[in-house]
């Protein structure tokens, strides 16, 4: 497993901590020049999807994943957390149904995060 995939599954999994839900794991690589992949989860609420920033935030720190930028904390509604190769998504529920990033980069190859040992719903 790559280095990359290694970053995945550690976000993967802090994001799980905090009951995120609705995973999308997507390789933008052929068709961006800012990342290589996107992550994108939802929380039922402004506290979830700030509870799970935090997580993120704090299990990157442990595992030595340095996120250079970081955005939506005041409002909750889309935090933006920004590695070298990966960029996470972290959504309210309905803010996820109204910018629909999935369909932008429909494109795109989804990856399957069961294989990261993440359930999966919705």
């Amino acid at each position: 497993m790559n280095q990359d995939h290694k970053n995945i599954e550690t976000i993967l999994k802090a994001c799980d901590n905090k009951k995120a839900y609705n995973f999308t794991v997507l390789d933008v690589s052929k068709t961006s020049s800012i990342t290589d992949y996107f992550i994108i989860c939802s929380g039922s609420n402004e506290r979830q999807t700030v509870a799970i920033a935090d997580e993120v935030l704090k299990v990157g720190y442990e595992n030595e994943i340095d996120f250079f930028y970081k955005e939506g904390f005041d409002t909750g509604r889309w935090i933006l957390l920004e590695t070298d190769n990966i960029i996470v998504h972290i959504f309210h529920r309905d803010e996820r149904e109204i910018y629909d990033l999935e369909s932008l980069w429909l494109d795109n190859n989804s990856i399957d995060v069961e294989q990261y040992g993440i359930k999966n719903w919705k």
